[in-house]
């Protein structure tokens, strides 16, 4: 019996690590299709918050609908499905990626991981229910493995799987891994359908807190409470991302937090006593009030990231902790954990697909704190008048501070718009005394261009593409005669944000924009005139630029290929790797340039260009060029590379440039294999210092 136990509890936990892998190895073999957005980590939690919630429906399908013999026989033909899809290779449509995103991502994941994903999410359920068969009484442990699981796959794969296997061997080993789970889980099934076909009621006394039968508040309470968590999770990854620090991986930091709470809550009644963590729930709600009371002051970056952690997962430890005190019997036991996973699925949905579709602007910290209040006081309702006086009180309070925030995030915006990419702001600033107004694109509170009216600023290239910049020397100097006159130019631009680069533009240029967003493209027309106000022809192409270059196989190649999409913490690889290198070289003349924006606080991506340029039988060099903040200009790096180093050898690029630095042991980015990891600035990360402007 006891081998039994152990047997269930490492199957569990090692379905759990399976679907963890398998839900970061699909989104990172998706995230190039879609532009390598933030947005697309978001998207797919919703996939896999709805998944796991399918497959919590079959589990309770198959042990309350089926008959005991059928039970197993269903399971195992729902493995070896499972093991015959992983085969299938679907190919998307470019087209349809570009325009629909939300639903051909969710279409692209479904098709691709849809039948392991299902056997995987029904385990931890329909192994606790056969478990409670053998032992007439709940295994709710299993539950705490299985988040175990989920925590170790999160922790490993950036760490360990990441940087040492490409794509390709990843998927191989997690086919064999698969293979084994299902040969176990069959043997359970098999275990089972021999043994006890329905879990017996409790023979050893009642339990207080597990009841036969439930009310509809308790059913109730077991969709708000994951759902509250689920939401403030996504609220809180989300706002890290934009507004605190666009760190790369930053994002594992709230997962994990998210995960161990689960972990912490289903060990035991003694693990979060449920006095002490109604307290801090108070405390919890408090901070959460001050951070987004004093949202336009930020914090050290040393301090903000661990208390939005805390923050997280003491609430969160809360809502599962409250979800394990109302636990049911046995007989029960598949529709609790359905509800669960339909609050989960319907808390990413609300901030994934809901939010911002509703919203102007980022708002959903400010309602998933408020929906934890109200939540926290249906389930204290019982506690008495006290209890209800406090929550009550704090849902009021929150509510009045979520207006606050959103007066603060609207503070000198003439614009606020949201969209699958993100949030998008644009400020108007007026300095009086200098008769200037300076206007500014923000992504969160990451600086995407801005342009300077007044004092004859309006047509000159700011913040990071000024004249003495990579990008400003590339395009002054890279199509001179012999007279030192300029021929008519054809640039590409990666990333459009505000239009800077077309204030390069003459009369006979053609200057062509690649912007997968197309809200930037809407803000850049509108609100900014550098398109307006280039004399060269401009052009603007929606979508993924890589996709769209690709498919280009009838114009002329580009003088000059500006590569300005790196900003954020969702950096989009797939823009870097050696067959993205060999597509701009099919696009460029023997002497065009590939000019790439790598102005980065936490990230350093020279070491990776100067491989991929050693790859490509380049030339390459780093130009850094310093800030004038009475021109807007900011401190910048570019990276110059070239197949005709003649270019780089002009005094003026040569007195600017520095060779690219090495890094031994790093390896090149391609379109199976790619790492972050490697690259961080931890010195950078480690800093106390708030967010700074970034591209």
């Amino acid at each position: 019996m006891k081998l039994l136990s152990v047997l269930y509890a490492t199957v569990t936990f090692f379905a759990a690590l399976l679907l963890f892998l398998l839900e970061l190895i699909a989104a990172r073999q998706l995230l190039p299709l879609f532009g390598g957005s933030a947005a697309v980590w978001t998207t797919c939690l919703v996939f896999f918050q709805c998944a796991l919630l399918a497959g919590y429906l079959y589990a309770h399908l198959l042990t309350t609908r089926l008959k005991p013999s059928l039970k197993s026989i269903a399971h195992i033909a729902l493995l070896t499905a499972a093991i015959l899809s992983l085969a299938i290779r679907i190919h998307p449509n470019p087209e349809f990626i570009t325009w629909h995103p939300i639903w051909s991502l969710l279409w692209l994941l479904g098709a691709t991981i849809g039948l392991p994903f299902l056997a995987l999410a029904a385990t931890s359920p329909l192994l606790q229910f056969w478990r409670s068969a053998d032992r007439n009484s709940p295994s709710w442990r299993l539950y705490a493995f299985s988040n175990l699981g989920s925590l170790l796959a999160l922790l490993i794969y950036p760490s360990i799987v990441e940087p040492r296997l490409a794509i390709r061997s990843q998927v191989v080993l997690w086919d064999i891994g698969f293979c084994l789970f299902a040969t176990f889980c069959g043997a359970l099934a098999l275990h089972h359908r021999r043994g006890t076909a329905q879990p017996a009621a409790p023979t050893s006394g009642p339990i207080p807190t597990l009841t036969p039968t439930v009310g509809a508040k308790t059913s109730l309470l077991w969709i708000l409470l994951p759902a509250c968590a689920s939401m403030l999770f996504c609220a809180v990854t989300n706002h890290l991302g934009e507004n605190i620090a666009s760190i790369p991986l930053l994002w594992i930091v709230p997962l994990a937090a998210y995960l161990l709470s689960f972990v912490i809550a289903f060990t035991s009644d003694r693990a979060w006593p449920r006095f002490l963590s109604v307290r801090m729930l108070a405390l919890t709600l408090a901070i959460f009030a001050y951070l987004l009371y004093n949202s336009r002051n930020a914090l050290p970056l040393a301090v903000s990231v661990p208390v939005y952690t805390a923050a997280l997962f003491f609430a969160c430890l809360y809502c599962h902790a409250e979800l394990y005190r109302l636990r049911p019997s046995a007989t029960l036991l598949t529709r609790y954990y359905l509800l669960i996973s339909f609050g989960g699925a319907l808390g990413a949905i609300w901030v994934g697909v809901i939010a911002p579709n509703l919203f102007y602007a980022n708002h959903d910290l400010a309602v998933a704190v408020v929906v934890l209040a109200l939540t926290a006081l249906a389930a204290s309702w019982q506690s008495g008048w006290t209890a209800r006086l406090v929550w009550t009180c704090a849902s009021v309070g929150l509510v009045y501070i979520g207006f606050v925030q959103a007066a603060n995030m609207s503070h000198d915006a003439i614009a606020q718009l949201r969209g699958f990419y993100g949030s998008l702001r644009v400020t108007e600033t007026h300095l009086p005394a200098e008769a200037e107004t300076t206007r500014t694109l923000y992504h969160g509170r990451i600086q995407h261009g801005s342009q300077l009216f007044g004092n004859g600023l309006r047509t000159q290239p700011s913040s990071y593409y000024a004249h003495n910049s990579g990008v400003g020397l590339a395009l002054d100097l890279c199509c001179l005669n012999p007279a030192g006159e300029s021929r008519p130019r054809r640039i590409g631009v990666v990333g459009l944000g505000t239009g800077t680069v077309a204030a390069y533009g003459k009369a006979g240029d053609e200057i062509v924009f690649y912007e997968i967003d197309p809200l930037v493209e809407r803000l850049a027309r509108a609100l900014f005139t550098y398109l307006r106000d280039s004399p060269a022809a401009i052009r603007i192409i929606s979508g993924d630029a890589r996709l769209s270059i690709a498919r280009d196989r009838t114009s002329q190649p580009y003088d000059v290929l500006v590569l300005d999409a790196f900003s954020g913490d969702a950096i989009p690889i797939h823009l870097l790797t050696a067959q993205a290198i060999a597509l701009y070289r099919r696009h460029l003349p023997p002497g065009g340039v590939l000019a790439f924006h790598i102005s980065s606080q936490y990230l350093d991506l020279a070491p990776q260009l100067a491989l991929q340029a050693q790859n490509a039988g380049m030339s390459a060099v780093l130009v850094h060029s310093d800030a004038d903040d009475a021109r807007g200009i900011f401190a910048a790096d570019w990276v110059l590379m070239t197949a005709d180093a003649v270019l780089l050898h002009l005094p003026e690029i040569a007195n600017a440039a520095q060779p690219l630095p090495q890094r031994p042991g790093l390896r090149l980015w391609t379109d199976d294999y790619s790492s972050l990891l490697p690259l961080l600035k931890w010195s950078a990360v480690q800093k106390q210092q708030p967010i700074v402007p970034r591209p």
